[in-house]
């Protein structure tokens, strides 16, 4: 018999009558023969208003009475649901997060799972049971058994966990849209329906703000190869699947605190270049990108920190092969790029470096969790390495460092990391090889400097408001003050989502300073910068700036890996639309540019349509 996890959101449980709908769904899915699990948020808008009333009671509720207090919005769901199957003559039994054995640790208001405790779910199906659960909360095992909440799509997270803590068949997410979109619906009428969505590509869109599904359950679906499907409550329509790769056996124990780096990478074969003091305007990015895209030449890294005065610097990487051809039409392009025709001008500096690598971590199991990336940092400090640039997404934080300090890198990461030997990946066309196929169709048209990718590589557009920019200015340039710097972030317990390390390097007192800026959610802006203005004195860094007016808006697609011009594309669109780039950063299936925060609904559509991502029809968002 196939075992089937299903869960519905607050919307599709909103009133009695979507209470019997789903009923209705679940009692066809066991007609044809499956065991099931079911899901439940709270009804509707429950959760906020249990929310509202706490707060006319007390302006600053405790985290532990909120636990209390919201997990009776699930209850209340469960006990309904259950009522309308029996009544349909289908024998079920609702169960709390306790009651079902989801214990976690004793973190309110942000609990993650260390296991769940199966027994009693099992016995129930085996008795031919529909089990409804309350998603959202579990238990503590402490003495006390303290009822906890999950946060923020927790009911995802406690559905997906059961799937894999019973190995299920198939995990389903039912929501008010048919499936994953390749944009916000809401923003683009036209965007179109997905069929299937790689893991990793689905966790930068959800992290980015695609509220379809939450990270942290696709997390769980990526490390134990959950079968994951995202379905709308209000169609039979087929949905979007998420696919898994085959994943690493692990334990079921500590399911979401296990560790979170499976492996090391080193790329040994790459050179930088910089243009430095490039004019700060809309075009600069699209113009050097176009041009070299127009070359066939596919760039791996690229990064742009935050303007310093009226100029910004780009830097990007390529594989050594490539250097020459590069470096010369970056060479031709920066007099284009100047605002003043004199040879002797400083703008547009064009700088190699052509001896580096870039070193990464990866795993899914890095999502919120901020001091995964200060622990790199301060490993790679404490053999003693320099970091050049830093670029970071999701499931990846790579390091641009010298390529004699490769192997050095390598082997300290995998002991700081306890990574398995086999698992370090050290080639390049090995990396690519571990990647979706990628369709060899790289050849693009640019007329009027419009790209034309045929079957494009991007999968979906993301925008995320909700996001504040905080720059360190001066930071001594030396190994240990980036690990420094994120480890007293990762103790605050604020997860940094881009970093950039700037490439313009200044002497001051005779001690070497860049800018590091990052970005972080705007509720962590303020307690970030005090923080850090606390710590400068002991460590030397300067002003710490606040930028909360920001967007980043992001394309992903695992297919981009080598495809000269997707970049240049997404840069176009923005120039086109006079929207000014005050920020890059970039990944392997990832492309994420920073601007002001009224454009960034525009910069959305732009990308959207410029990558011919819409379809013939609207999409219609239930209420």
């Amino acid at each position: 018999m196939t075992l089937i996890v299903q869960k519905y959101g607050g919307t599709s449980v909103g009133s009695v009558e979507r209470i019997q709908a789903v009923a209705d769904r679940v009692l066809q899915t066991v007609k044809a023969g499956n065991a099931l699990v079911v899901v439940v948020s709270a009804m509707g808008k429950s959760t906020d208003a249990l929310v509202k009333l706490a707060h006319e009671v007390s302006a600053n509720p405790s985290r532990r009475e909120m636990d209390m207090l919201l997990s009776t919005g699930e209850q209340v769901t469960i006990a309904l649901l259950s009522m309308a199957l029996q009544e349909l003559g289908q024998p079920a039994i609702s169960l709390t997060g306790a009651q079902v054995g989801i214990v976690t640790e004793a973190e309110h208001t942000r609990a993650r799972i260390l296991h769940i405790q199966t027994s009693r779910i099992e016995k129930q199906l085996k008795i031919g049971k529909v089990v409804v659960v309350a998603g959202f909360q579990g238990i503590t095992s402490t003495e006390e058994l303290e009822i906890t909440t999950l946060g923020r799509g927790g009911s995802d997270t406690s559905a997906v966990a059961l799937a894999a803590a019973l190995r299920a068949d198939c995990c389903e997410i039912y929501t008010d849209v048919p499936g994953i979109l390749t944009t916000d619906p809401r923003l683009v009428p036209e965007a179109q329906l997905m069929t299937e969505i790689t893991c990793n590509e689905m966790l930068e869109l959800a992290s980015l703000g695609a509220k379809v599904l939450h990270p942290r359950a696709v997390e769980i679906a990526r490390n134990y190869g959950v079968p994951l499907v995202v379905r709308s409550s209000w169609t039979s329509d087929p949905g979007t699947w998420v696919v898994s790769p085959k994943p690493q056996p692990r334990p079921l124990v500590d399911l979401e605190i296990a560790r979170p780096v499976d492996g090391v990478e080193l790329d040994a074969d790459q050179a930088r270049i910089a243009l430095l003091r490039v004019p700060d305007r809309p075009g600069v990015a699209a113009r050097l990108f176009s041009e070299i895209a127009r070359q066939g030449l596919d760039v791996d890294l690229i990064v742009q920190s935050i303007h310093e005065g009226n100029s910004n610097d780009i830097a990007f990487t390529v594989t050594t092969s490539l250097l020459k051809q590069t470096e010369a039409v970056a060479a031709a392009i920066a007099p284009v790029l100047r605002s003043h025709p004199d040879p002797r001008s400083e703008e547009a500096e064009v700088m190699v470096q052509p001896h580096i690598a870039k070193v990464s971590i990866d795993g899914a199991g890095m999502i919120g969790r901020p001091g995964v990336a200060a622990q790199m940092f301060s490993t790679l400090a404490e053999a003693g390495i320099n970091i050049q640039m830093i670029s970071t997404s999701e499931v990846k934080v790579s390091c641009v460092i010298d390529a004699t300090d490769g192997d050095r890198a390598v082997a300290a990461l995998r002991e700081a990391f306890e990574i398995a030997e086999e698992r370090v990946v050290l080639d390049r066309e090995e990396v690519k090889s571990q990647k979706l196929e990628v369709k060899n169709n790289s050849e693009f048209q640019i007329p009027n400097s419009e790209f034309r990718i045929p079957n494009s590589p991007v999968r979906g557009v993301a925008l995320d408001i909700n996001q504040a920019r905080l720059a360190i200015l001066q930071v001594p340039d030396r190994p240990g003050l980036a690990a420094r710097l994120f480890g007293l972030l990762a103790r605050e317990n604020i997860s940094v989502d881009t970093i950039i390390q700037s490439q313009r390097c200044r002497i001051a007192n005779g001690v070497p300073k860049r800018d590091i800026v990052c970005t972080v959610a705007q509720m962590d802006a303020i307690a970030a910068k005090q923080a850090l203005e606390q710590a400068a004195p002991e460590y030397g860094w300067g002003q710490v700036v606040v930028d909360t007016a920001i967007a980043k808006v992001s394309v992903v697609g695992a297919r981009m890996v080598g495809q000269p011009g997707v970049a240049a594309k997404m840069f176009a669109a923005l120039a086109q639309e006079q929207i000014n780039i005050q920020m890059i950063a970039t990944s392997e299936i990832k492309i994420s540019c920073v601007v002001a925060q009224e454009q960034g609904v525009a910069a959305l559509q732009a990308i959207h349509a410029a990558f011919g991502l819409s379809g013939s029809g609207e999409i219609q968002v239930s209420a």
